[in-house]
């Protein structure tokens, strides 16, 4: 029996390779990846086959030595597009690096290209942006879909974190026969993931000592709830979700949400931060990562769920009856 061609992937901007776990476990197989923060390279190399990823900066790499790929999923720097920053947009030093992928894309030539951004890219700039964009990849003839979806309406993870997906292909048929999923319900919730019964390790816990502890003791005053921190204010979340998990958390440790357990105020530990993005429960970080960098790294990734739903879609279009590719 003739073995079918298993699909490529090769991945831009891979952080910790959220999107990369995604895809996998679709089916699909990582031949490239490239990343330049060193940090999140440790734990990459942690996590998977080191030798597909190039730790470099994307604009110094030759890409003709890239090699040949099906698929390219990037999830390109959102700071510049988002509202929680300044939304300097292409003006942002890494605003730009949208078109590094443009220039992989003209010499790679992937039948498909998969996109990860924040919801507020589309409208970004009063559209301009986006439009900048869409007309990229349709003038190297791509055929476009895109969709903002929620972590907690496509992924059934208890997290409100809504992001902009999008998906271009080399064959307009194939476009026309791709589906974004449906939304889903959600069936688990923030204490299916959180334990407030279990004590965890002391560097989680507010103490008294802390100048912010009566703020926290002021403001959280639930245990059947997270609360969420924005410009040292404290929020009961809503809809009884996790917060959007941001990369910032991992700068000011204050910014991280808040539970109250049976034994203190406490931030969500590293691994409910990981739960909370759908991380499979063996993906783990190398000896000597600092607490603020593992928060850092996971809030900078991507929901997997979400993204492996995407990437079956993917593959039923690119793979047929026969599984052989199109």
């Amino acid at each position: 029996m003739k073995t079918a061609k298993k699909l490529t992937v090769g991945s831009m901007f891979a952080g910790i390779g959220g999107i990369d776990i995604a895809f996998i476990d679709a089916g699909f197989d990582v031949v490239w990846a490239n990343e330049m923060d060193s940090a999140a390279c440790r734990t990459y190399r942690h996590n998977f086959d080191g030798s597909v990823l190039e730790e470099k900066d994307i604009k110094k790499i030759n890409k003709l030595n890239i090699p040949v790929f099906d698929v390219l999923v990037a999830g390109f720097p959102c700071q510049p597009f988002s509202v929680a920053g300044k939304q300097q947009g292409f003006k942002h030093k890494s605003g730009d690096l949208f078109f590094q992928i443009i220039e992989v894309v003209k010499i790679v030539k992937p039948k498909v290209i998969f996109l990860e951004n924040v919801a507020n890219l589309i409208d970004h700039n009063e559209g301009k942006t986006f439009n900048t964009m869409f007309s990229s990849l349709a003038g190297m003839n791509y055929y476009i879909r895109y969709k903002n979806m929620s972590a907690n309406e496509y992924g059934n993870i208890p997290q409100t974190r809504n992001r902009t997906y999008i998906v271009a292909f080399n064959n307009e048929s194939a476009c026309e026969h791709f589906n974004f999923p449906e939304p889903m319900k959600l069936t688990l919730g923030i204490f299916d993931v959180i334990d407030r019964f279990e004590k965890k390790k002391p560097i989680y816990y507010y103490n008294e000592d802390d100048n912010f502890y009566p703020n926290i003791k002021k403001q959280v005053t639930r245990s059947d709830s997270i609360y969420r921190v924005y410009n040292s204010q404290i929020h009961i979340a809503k809809s009884h979700t996790c917060p959007t998990l941001h990369a910032f958390m991992g700068t000011d440790l204050r910014t991280v949400p808040i539970v109250k357990d049976k034994y203190g105020y406490r931030r969500l530990t590293i691994q409910e931060y990981l739960d909370f993005q759908g991380f499979p429960k063996n993906y783990s970080f190398p000896a000597g990562t600092r607490i603020n960098e593992a928060y850092k790294q996971i809030g900078n990734s991507v929901c997997v769920p979400v993204i492996k739903r995407i990437a079956d879609q993917i593959k039923k279009i690119m793979i047929g009856e026969n599984n052989e590719l199109r």
